[in-house]
């Protein structure tokens, strides 16, 4: 038997095609204008409860004996912007996702401009609680766009079925789904294509689930980020041509976790995301342990930089949590399938 591609199927490549190759041509732009505006990025210094931080300067004292330009994400930014609203746009699928990657991405491309022309110790970026409250609103606002303009007041309990939460409950689920993957995203992005990668495969897969559930023109959105991602990624294997910045992991964290909610499949996030999930976890675990026991638990967090502590290589870290992406994106289709989200 001879399988054959739905025109609809082949529209969601094309915009793949479309992602990656607006993304390839507008890198030359961003980077002259990343070299002639001295988009440099600043090495973190402190960490988020204001300690010193010898570890990191000593891993990655090496990238910043040059200048190293951030902010890439705005090529992402524009690419699946423009490739959507031109080819994809439509209210009931794809209008909510390519709002929260804009709103995400405004809020990294404030961080980022802080960092790249600020001065002094508010040149790290905006501080900790004021990029939570912004994502928050986002997430806020666009969960009451998805719980009372489009009906959602649902959630998929895999092998269980829908329960009914609410106007205020599904708001409150949509906002910590952005809100947390924002941040998770953003953590994960401190080696060379780490998160890139790791972003890659959780669209893919939600992008599979929106294909199977009918959704073609969500699958179509998923697979323009991919595009856009792929891009990234050959300019950004070690050693990288430059960073994502804010701008880029936000953008990727508040649509990924729109996307997991427009496929009602919130609670498989953590399973397809279970990269992000121990890069934060381990975050927050390394400042419970100081807080409370007045010792690190990792030589330096999140995980990955343990491990670089640890002597790992950075393409060895990067490409061995891309392995555990992609096995956890199969297992997370599968549970969609079997879990009736499919």
């Amino acid at each position: 038997m001879m399988l054959t591609i739905s025109d609809e199927v082949f529209h969601g490549f094309l915009l793949a095609l479309a992602g990656f190759l607006f993304s390839m041509a507008l890198t030359p732009f961003y980077t002259h204008f990343a070299y002639k505006y001295k988009f440099w990025k600043k090495q973190k210094t402190e960490t988020v409860d204001g300690k010193d931080l010898p570890v990191m300067r000593k891993l990655h004292a090496h990238k910043f004996k040059h200048v190293f330009p951030t902010m890439a994400g705005l090529i992402g930014v524009v690419a699946v912007t423009a490739v959507t609203w031109i080819f994809n746009l439509d209210r009931g699928q794809t209008w909510l996702p390519l709002a929260g990657f804009l709103g995400g991405a405004l809020v990294g491309v404030i961080d980022d401009v802080i960092n790249i022309f600020g001065s002094g110790r508010g040149a790290a970026g905006l501080r900790g609680p004021v990029k939570f409250l912004l994502i928050t609103i986002v997430g806020v606002a666009l969960g009451w766009f998805f719980a009372a303009k489009l009906g959602w007041t649902t959630i998929l309990i895999p092998f269980f079925g829908n329960f009914e939460v609410g106007i205020v409950g599904m708001i409150l689920i949509f906002a910590f789904a952005v809100v947390a993957t924002s941040n998770a995203v953003n953590i994960s992005d401190g080696l060379d294509g780490l998160s890139g990668g790791l972003a890659m495969m959780a669209y893919g897969a939600f992008g599979v689930i929106a294909l199977f559930q009918g959704n073609i023109l969500l699958f179509g959105f998923c697979l323009t980020v991919v595009g856009w991602l792929l891009s990234y990624i050959w300019f950004n294997v070690p050693p990288a041509r430059f960073m994502m910045g804010d701008t880029g992991s936000f953008a990727l964290g508040a649509g990924l976790g729109v996307v997991s909610m427009m496929t009602n499949s919130f609670l498989l996030l953590p399973v397809i995301g279970l990269p992000f999930v121990i890069e934060a976890g381990s975050s927050l675990l390394q400042l419970f342990w100081k807080k409370f026991f007045g010792k690190k638990l990792f030589i330096s967090a999140p995980l990955h930089h343990h491990l670089e502590a640890k002597g790992w290589g950075e393409a060895k870290i990067v490409m061995r949590f891309w392995i555990i992406a992609g096995v956890c994106a199969i297992v997370g289709v599968f549970l969609a399938a079997t879990g009736g989200a499919i």
